[in-house]
């Protein structure tokens, strides 16, 4: 028997997007057993990996004594692998057989292509997001059979991500509305606690039509099992929407203040939309970016979003 630790993000979309690198390994080494220190939001994503003895949950701590409380948890373990993705010194300081540390690369790259890079994998795998047994079928229980879904969020970890929800409103409007390359769909909103204010444009734009809101409502692993059961899925640049490309599901990401050259939803069923300026020329235009108090996407008009949404359903109509 193997045992394996693998050292992976506090962030749910950095999680998914190192999850392929994680689900390598439980396909390649049918014998092992597997450790995984994550942070408490990506717990879900990762707790129903196959053959998983413990999650270790990361507390972000001053100094990085949070690598000190892990190393005490984990130092008395032989290891035959570890795989620490977050780039720490901790690998070196563990009993192990092989030690992989993930560096991050001067050369612009796909996060998912950067994180395969720890085992030197090419294709990267694709990120993998395992669901327990009965989250199909509560998903399954939620949606009206025979009825085509569209899954939104409206909502992103800072606002600067966020395009605005007038936008959301109008997009969704056209999208299910008479005509649209969606119509008669049903809406369902996603999001974490507290995200309800940003559902509301989308409540007021389809106030006849039926909206499904699942804001702060569900398990991760259950919000998984239903964005695969999505026609669409158009978001901001959030964990959400990594899950949704993750689970297959045809992902518009919106992207401004993001790199989506690095950050970009994955895979051949994904696609992104931004306005005129790209990320570089947001940078140069707002030196404190990160510290915008507002959305940084006024550019990303409904028209092209419209479009992209679009050509991303004909894409993947088969």
């Amino acid at each position: 028997m193997e045992r394996i630790l693998f050292i992976t993000s506090t962030r749910i979309g950095d999680a998914v997007i190192n999850s392929g690198v994680l689900d390598h390994l439980v396909r390649t080494r049918p014998d092992a057993r597997f450790t995984i220190a994550c942070g408490k939001l990506a717990q879900p994503i990762l707790e129903n990996t196959p053959r998983l003895d413990r999650i270790i949950i990361v507390n972000k701590k001053p100094l990085g004594l949070h690598w000190l409380g892990l190393w005490r948890r984990v130092a008395g373990t032989k290891w035959d692998l570890v795989v620490d993705m977050r780039g720490s010194a901790i690998a070196a300081l563990l009993r192990a057989d092989v030690r992989k540390t993930l560096r991050s690369t001067k050369i612009p790259m796909h996060k998912v292509r950067e994180a395969a890079g720890v085992l030197r994998l090419e294709p990267p795998p694709l990120p993998k997001i395992h669901l327990p047994e009965d989250a199909e079928t509560r998903a399954a229980g939620l949606f009206p059979t025979g009825r085509q879904v569209l899954a939104v969020c409206p909502s992103a970890s800072l606002p600067f991500k966020m395009w605005p929800g007038d936008r959301f409103g109008e997009l969704v409007k056209r999208m299910v509305g008479p005509g649209g390359p969606m119509a008669g769909a049903l809406v369902v909103i996603f999001g974490g606690p507290g995200d309800e204010v940003h559902a509301k444009p989308i409540h007021e734009a389809l106030p006849d039509a039926g909206v499904f809101d699942l804001t702060g409502k569900l398990y991760l692993t259950d919000v998984a099992a239903c964005l695969a059961r999505a026609r669409l899925f158009i978001g901001n640049d959030s964990g959400v929407m990594h899950i949704s490309a993750a689970m297959g599901t045809p992902t518009l990401g919106l992207f401004g203040p993001s790199d989506e050259r690095l950050y970009g939803p994955y895979g051949e069923q994904c696609a992104v939309v931004r306005g005129a300026r790209n990320f570089d020329t947001i940078q140069d235009e707002t030196p404190n970016w990160k510290a915008h108090p507002t959305s940084l996407l006024m550019d990303l008009s409904v028209d092209a979003a419209f479009e992209a949404a679009t050509r991303l359903l004909e894409r993947t109509k088969t």
